[in-house]
């Protein structure tokens, strides 16, 4: 099929409605992603976004484009700061290990590896670049505290990415905001460049600004205008970001280039975890290590996330991320036979049905409907049926061409079973039980490893 004539529909938030996707350049689609800030662990509602954001480039290369992709990496804001001179490290030696983690995580997921990685502390220079042209501009004002803010009122479509008018906020968009983070009804003026003080330590530096550091939407602006251009095709990020993030990068972005900054701004909704918001306090905040502690493979989480369409809310249960695992046991069952299989055509009619699913927003609790419809399809030869699944595989990114691979890391569900209730026996102090309950886990070929917070179970 030709490039100009695929149908492929994707909902902007800009618009709030789904658009056919245009993009400016037939022979790339430019793509930014709203990366890690390396402070930490990124939780699993951070991999819902990160997950998106490849199932969407998958399938944009499925359909014949090139994309051009840039994920930032935030490696100075305000928690990398506080946290690094928390643990008494360089900001470099503190960002650099969660960002070595995070690149870990990418691969167990089997997230594709983005074209650039754009560091914070490698575009001061255009970050600084950028805030004088909107000083000169009069979009920007240095502050009584020597920091530099955005003036959201010199801009007359603030607010055009998250729908608010400025005059109904309660604040009333008086005053200015350094934090990097805030709540919509605390929309003031932004920092652009935050000028130094003794919570900064030794982090700063000395530019034309003054003696400081970038505020965090700067850094997302200049690091993809650098990378991909004034104007880009798509912006991708998770709905928290909306607003201030995203709405900040809008404005500055704009008012700078005079351009229009993203075509298609394109957002996952939250993942909730037992039916509330992730945070620590509430003890249900999960990373992909604790899932991976737990006996769950990355890749069963992945297919639990398509079970859901990106745009609305999940709810995370460690019943439910099981059960996805089973389904991804299934799945590999059923494709274990065929793999001697010599390869066949792909069945088109398959194929034609699996991109109205992708065409229509990224369906994929329709397309993996469809993907157990073929398995279970008894008029499709196992050469096509092999081809076929391939083939839609080049976009779920559940690695069945190394089927072998992923069938070890996947705990069988009775190894699960019998994990729990030793875990069970172990908070009831039946240590006999639980002895021998590890026994027959090592019968079946594994072993458990108590932590802290659960157990791990591995191959022995």
């Amino acid at each position: 099929m030709a490039l100009n004539d695929k149908k492929i529909k994707l909902y902007n938030t800009l618009s709030r409605e789904k658009e056919d996707f245009l993009p400016m350049h037939l022979e790339e689609v430019r793509m930014y992603t709203c990366g890690p800030t390396v402070y930490n662990y990124p939780h699993i509602g951070n991999y819902r976004a990160y997950i998106f954001t490849d199932i969407l480039k998958r399938y944009l290369k499925y359909s014949d484009y090139n994309v051009k992709h840039v994920m930032n990496i935030t490696d100075v804001d305000d928690k990398t700061i506080r946290d690094s001179i928390a643990q008494k490290k360089s900001l470099k030696e503190f960002t650099e290990f969660y960002t070595l983690e995070f690149f870990k995580d990418r691969e167990s997921l089997n997230i594709e590896q983005a074209d650039i990685y754009t560091k914070a502390t490698n575009h001061i220079e255009e970050m600084v670049q950028m805030i004088e042209i909107l000083l000169d501009k009069g979009y920007a004002y240095k502050g009584d505290d020597g920091s530099i803010y955005f003036n959201i009122k010199k801009d007359p479509n603030y607010g055009k990415l998250s729908h608010f008018k400025l005059e109904d906020l309660k604040n009333n968009a008086q005053g200015r905001l350094k934090n990097d983070e805030y709540e919509k009804e605390n929309a003031q003026d932004f920092a652009l460049w935050k000028a130094w003080d003794a919570n900064d330590g030794d982090v700063f530096w000395d530019t034309s600004l003054g003696k400081g550091r970038p505020g965090w939407h700067i850094e997302c602006s200049a690091m993809s205008i650098k990378n991909l251009g004034e104007t880009f095709d798509i912006h991708t990020g998770g709905v928290d970001l909306i607003f201030p993030h995203h709405e900040n990068e809008i404005a500055q972005s704009e008012c700078a280039t005079g351009k229009k900054f993203v075509k298609y701004w394109l957002h996952n909704e939250h993942l909730m975890v037992n039916g509330k918001k992730m945070s620590k306090s509430a003890g249900n905040f999960y990373t992909l290590r604790d899932l991976i502690e737990k006996g769950i493979n990355p890749i069963a989480f992945r297919y639990w996330l398509y079970t859901g369409h990106y745009r609305t809310k999940v709810n995370f249960t460690l019943e439910s991320v099981k059960g996805a695992q089973i389904a991804l046991e299934r799945l590999i069952k059923a494709f274990m036979p065929l793999m001697d299989v010599t390869n066949g055509i792909i069945n088109q009619e398959y194929k034609k049905e699996f991109i109205e699913c992708m065409d229509d927003d990224l369906n994929t609790p329709k397309a993996i409907a469809l993907l157990w419809q073929l398995i279970a399809d008894v008029s499709v030869s196992d050469s096509e049926k092999k081809s076929t699944l391939l083939d839609f595989d080049k976009v779920f990114g559940f690695g069945l061409d190394k089927v072998k691979k992923l069938s070890d890391e996947i705990i069988p569900e009775q190894v699960l079973a019998i994990a729990e209730e030793r875990k069970l026996a172990r908070d009831n102090k039946e240590f006999r039980k639980s002895d021998e309950l590890r026994a027959e886990i090592n019968s079946l070929g594994y072993e458990v490893k108590d932590l802290p917070n659960g157990f791990k179970i591995s191959k022995l």
